[in-house]
């Protein structure tokens, strides 16, 4: 019951009073039915959210933004917690002001006795009412706490009962304008009141239907919150939405369209049963209940975000998240919400301060439905909700309230976006160590990402048209020669996949085991350093021989089967090369391409000049090598390098070779303009290497091919015999490729 009370106590409040004729005036019986239907559609999934999360965990300080940050992570929370209190604290205008309606009889009562002018124009004055309501409220909040608000609540919902009553059993009005029940008014001739179009009028009203969130904050003080949360929410809501539609039915058969639309009448008043005393204590009964609610919860939310450090100066989060009292009130944060809400009551537009808030309201109860589709998506087993939505309501609701907004008004729902991501970037800014990714979103992208794999290993798979580079490295020089991870980094930025492995040697132990996650820490921070899209892992294995048979078998990280090995060695320490060729028909059992970096003191140089030598004898090789070389300078760090393709034939197959290559090139089928290519006539008494070494000794990086029967044949010799003094790397290619 306490739930189901603090609920509706705020549903049923000043828009019922002062609105509801207003648009059963403007939109008739069933567009008013609609309204309210409408309306649901948004509260509905939003109670069902609320609840579900509510019964997942217990609701701590500043209620619905203690929900959003620990579900978004405190950056996002924290810009949709500021919107959240923003809405609050303009409520506790919206309420004061809708108070002071409550005072219109008695004001036009005593404007009867000829009153001095100046006596009637602050009677006509909202602030007259407002400013001393808002300071006696702050008065009775700050000296009372929040204990004030559980003890009014009984007196306030038995008060709205007795005015719906008397409301309910009231006469209909002498009608002066035929009103048929289907009727939508769209203009009031001689009248002076304004036609106002469907999405205003839903703007001004929707707020007649939130407050089913008021009850969240009590699950700490719940005997059985997993039971009283969805209970007491759901059925206020739906309780809540079956009275406004007897409301609206009974405004349709009490008064004319031209009486209901008059915002300066209180038409309640006029229908109900003693509705000229009634009324009006009902209004004020239910305004300045939902206000001291409002000023209660607003400095809390405050207070919260100000304690998780979200603000730009120490100074600011101390002063805000002051508490006094054992009750630990949030002194500070309500003289910041009585400013804010001085200023909009000093404003005195009810209509357009409901249009505010109803925005706030839409971004608040989307986030709340939001998190609870992306709970439902994300699939965690710590979320065990004893209440449970249904994901396809939540989304539902989530797209309804976004939508909304815009239909609302769309300047101010651009303005509320603009807004929201205005302070998106300034906490992002002023925060750096809170953006870690939130768990919700890990829990959406590991299901996102295993729902892809298994269909990517599901699907039928046609015939390779293109190549694409999924790269697995090995290294266990990772903190001593950063070349293959600069290389790895570069080919997975935009065209492929990379997984890094760092080598640890030794047995699987604890202490090793913890020296890996300790490496591995490193590697991410590296990575994210270089703003590298790559795999980052680290390898336990007794021996080089072991640890290559271990990653020669990974899975594809990115739905595809891993096709490139990327190795390593430096020039001067050839044991990482003599590794590599002991291990040779190991690396050459599985059907990967291969590619081996020679390491130099001079490493990647200045990173603008690459060369790619093609051969007659790796000639297969030449369309790897220039695809790798096309992929490294779609780098940022590589932006205009020249590559230079050297083709090294012998005079008899040069023509023929020749001719192939251009038009390959020309065709579009190697990423390279001939302007690039020159062709070395390679003669008898010539030797390569040394060709090789006169044309690229200023190189940054040169590719150059290499056959498996080589290696087997030469040895280490294959690779030593090429003294550069940049970088080398040695490729070799599966089977030949087909260009295209």
């Amino acid at each position: 019951m306490p739930v189901f009370f603090t609920a509706i106590s705020t549903i049923l409040g000043a828009i019922m009073f002062l609105r509801f004729g207003f648009a059963v005036g403007q939109q008739g019986l069933l567009g008013t039915i609609l309204i309210i239907l409408i309306g649901h559609m948004v509260t509905i999934p939003t109670a069902m959210a609320i609840a579900e999360i509510a019964t997942n965990q217990k609701v701590e300080g500043g209620g619905e933004y203690y929900i959003i940050s620990r579900s978004f992570g405190l950056v996002i929370g924290s810009t949709i917690g500021i919107t959240l209190y923003l809405s609050q604290a303009i409520s506790v205008a919206f309420y004061i002001i809708a108070f002071t309606e409550a005072f219109t009889p008695l004001f036009n009562w005593l404007n009867g006795f000829n009153l001095p002018g100046w006596v009637s124009w602050l009677m006509d004055q909202k602030q007259t009412i407002g400013i001393p309501a808002l300071l006696g409220l702050t008065y009775i909040m700050l000296t009372k706490g929040a204990s004030l608000g559980v003890k009014t609540l009984y007196v306030v919902v038995a008060t709205l009962g007795i005015a719906l009553v008397a409301f309910f059993v009231g006469s209909a009005l002498e009608q002066t304008t035929p009103y048929g029940p289907v009727t939508t008014i769209l203009d009031f001739p001689n009248s002076g009141i304004k036609s106002v179009d469907f999405f205003t009028v839903f703007a001004i009203i929707f707020p007649a239907f939130t407050g089913m969130t008021a009850g969240v904050g009590l699950s700490g003080d719940l005997k059985d919150p997993s039971k009283s949360l969805p209970l007491g929410t759901l059925s206020a809501t739906i309780s809540g939405m079956i009275i406004y539609l007897f409301i609206a039915y009974k405004l349709h058969i009490s008064a004319s369209p031209l009486e209901l639309a008059d915002t300066s009448r209180l038409i309640m008043s006029e229908i109900a049963w003693q509705g000229a005393w009634l009324i009006p204590i009902g209004l004020a009964a239910a305004t300045i209940s939902s206000a001291l609610g409002s000023i209660m919860v607003a400095p809390r939310t405050l207070q919260a975000i100000s304690r998780d450090r979200i603000f730009p100066t120490p100074f600011l989060n101390d002063f805000l998240s002051k508490g006094k009292g054992v009750s630990d009130e949030p002194y500070n944060a309500s003289l910041v919400t009585i400013l804010i809400a001085g200023a909009f009551i000093f404003l005195g537009q009810l209509d357009a301060v409901a249009q505010i808030i109803s925005m706030f309201f839409m971004v608040t109860y989307g986030s709340l439905c939001l998190i609870s589709f992306l709970n439902h998506f994300a699939a965690d087993p710590s979320y065990r909700p004893s209440f449970r939505s249904r994901w396809y309501i939540s989304l539902f609701g989530a797209i309804a309230c976004f939508g909304l907004m815009f239909f609302m008004n769309a300047s101010y729902a651009i303005m509320a976006t603009i807004l929201l991501v205005s302070l998106y970037f300034l906490i992002a800014f002023f925060n750096k160590d809170k953006k870690s990714i939130a768990l919700i979103f890990q829990g959406v992208i590991f299901q996102f990402s295993r729902q892809l794999q298994v269909f990517l290993q599901k699907a039928d798979k046609e015939a390779a048209r293109s190549w694409r580079p999924s790269v697995v490295a090995l290294s266990k020089h990772t903190f001593d020669r950063i070349g293959p991870f600069d290389l790895l980094r570069w080919i997975a930025h935009k065209y492929g996949f990379g997984t890094y492995i760092h080598f640890v040697p030794g047995y699987l132990s604890r202490q090793l085991n913890r020296e890996a996650k300790v490496a591995k820490n490193r590697l991410i921070k590296m990575a994210e350093i270089s703003d590298s899209n790559i795999y980052i892992d680290t390898m336990i294995s007794p021996s080089y021989q072991s640890a290559i048979a271990q990653i020669i078998q990974l899975p594809g990280m990115a739905g595809t089967d891993n096709n490139l090995l990327l190795l390593e060695y430096t020039k001067h320490d050839i044991t990482g090369l003599t590794d590599l060729i002991d291990n040779f028909n190991l690396i050459r059992s599985v059907d990967f391409d291969l590619a081996i970096l020679a390491s130099s003191d001079r490493g990647f140089g200045i990173r603008k000049r690459i060369h790619i030598w093609i051969t007659q004898q790796d000639y297969r090789n030449a369309t790897l090598m220039i695809l790798l070389a096309y992929i490294l300078m779609g780098h940022k760090e590589w932006a205009g390098a020249e590559p230079r393709v050297y083709a090294y034939f012998t005079e008899d197959i040069m023509d023929q070779e020749q001719s192939r290559l251009t038009g390959l090139i020309q065709a579009g089928q190697l990423p390279i303009s001939t302007h690039n290519v020159e062709f070395i006539t390679r003669t008898h008494d010539a030797n390569p290497h040394e060709v090789i070494i006169a044309k690229s000794r200023d190189a940054d990086l040169t590719f150059i091919g290499f056959l498996a029967e080589t290696v087997k044949k030469l040895g280490a010799k294959m690779f030593t015999d090429y003294d550069l003094p940049g970088n080398i790397l040695f490729i070799s290619s599966s089977d030949e490729m087909d260009p295209k």
